[in-house]
């Protein structure tokens, strides 16, 4: 069973979420703390992450990662729940609500896409983040302070959140996190735009302004989805739940009560 945690009560509306790369269950504390008295609240570390560790090596896999997530639901006895998720953990959800759409009552996807639509792209992803795991491996300290140095995280700097967000980070097993990061690569990911017109769910896709990548990835999603939404918080960027908590929270509480 993949590592989980649960606030609040079972009576409560379930609601699941999945961190993002290098993440944990711990990254949405405050905000499973904020709900926990009218919501029950699941939080997973998704394979190689925290402690989902020397896992299967079939769950290193978009495919694997989210039957093991239902092995999860049925473990806490959740048949339908309002699943969020954030980055890498988004297009976990999103494959998840594809594949299970009978488990998923809602879904709230954070600064995520359905993939790469070229065979090319997603080669040239999957060669990228071959590279991304070998310097997880061989420099792990040193791959942390770059990667929040590049300009998809720029924005955490504006709220002082660069060095808490490293030391957290640095818990993790590099050996660990590298499987992950090309098992659960998007370049390994069937696209799923297509998907997206089937899909029957009520369905939120927000980012930060100044994540302009996924401000414009979240509009084309909208445009292709029978039944999404689209939130852009100000002063915000790709990480809205750590930056800008108490609006994401908001927002998550107003949309739940929706649907």
């Amino acid at each position: 069973m993949l590592y989980y945690t649960t606030t609040g009560t079972a009576n409560q509306p379930p609601t699941c979420f999945l961190h993002g790369f290098m993440g944990s269950t711990s990254d949405w504390t405050q905000i499973t703390d904020a709900l926990s008295s009218n919501a029950y609240c699941i939080a997973v570390d998704l394979p190689g992450h925290g402690r989902s560790v020397q896992r299967p090596g079939y769950e290193y896999t978009m495919e694997g990662a989210t039957q093991a997530l239902a092995d999860v639901l049925d473990d806490v006895g959740v048949q339908r729940c309002h699943l969020v998720g954030y980055s890498m953990g988004g297009r976990a959800a999103l494959y998840f609500a594809v594949h299970h759409p009978d488990r998923v009552r809602s879904l709230v996807l954070e600064s995520s896409s359905p993939g790469l639509t070229s065979s090319a792209d997603r080669a040239s992803r999957r060669d990228v983040d071959e590279e991304r795991a070998r310097r997880i491996r061989d420099d792990f300290p040193a791959f942390l302070e770059d990667w929040y140095r590049i300009p998809l995280f720029e924005s955490l700097d504006r709220h002082d959140l660069v060095q808490a967000m490293i030391e957290k980070r640095a818990s993790n097993d590099p050996d660990e996190l590298a499987r992950a990061l090309v098992g659960l690569s998007v370049g390994a990911q069937p696209s799923l735009w297509e998907r997206l017109k089937d899909l029957d769910i009520p369905t939120l896709a927000c980012t930060g302004e100044l994540d302009e990548k996924y401000v414009e990835i979240s509009r084309f999603m909208a445009i292709g989805s029978r039944r999404m939404e689209t939130v852009i918080f100000p002063d915000a960027g790709h990480n809205v739940h750590a930056e800008r908590p108490q609006a994401f929270l908001s927002q998550l509480v107003r949309f739940h009560a929706e649907n």
